[in-house]
């Protein structure tokens, strides 16, 4: 499955699980863990778990195994990670606290110059 269509399977079953705000980030050139980030909330840690289990069944019905879950027991921030593409559920609190869109949306950083760093 291309990278792509992956994203487009996130995006379609989180919608489809009603899950709230969902933000889709590109974060190439800021990390090699991934390519795309994508958060979303649920309502309740119910919730939050539904959506992160029917995000990893769905994909690897697809042919897209995740290479892992983590959180998925508690539901306040469930982590799904497909390689190319990290989905993380969470409820609004942990949403709002962590502000995962804000870190991953900033510039990259650019190395200071040694010419400047020397004193």
């Amino acid at each position: 499955m291309q990278l792509e269509q992956l994203r487009q399977l996130v995006v379609d079953t989180l919608a489809d699980m009603k899950a709230r705000d969902i933000e889709v980030i590109d974060v190439r050139g800021k990390t090699a863990v991934t390519d795309y980030m994508v958060v979303a909330s649920g309502t309740s840690d119910r919730h939050v778990k539904a959506i992160a289990e029917t995000v990893a069944f769905r994909s690897k019905e697809a042919g897209e195994a995740p290479l892992g879950t983590e959180g998925v027991a508690e539901g306040e921030w469930a982590l799904v990670d497909l390689n190319g593409v990290v989905v993380h559920v969470m409820l609004p609190k942990v949403r709002d606290f962590y502000t995962l869109e804000r870190l991953w949306s900033a510039p990259a950083m650019v190395p200071k110059d040694a010419s400047l760093s020397s004193g």
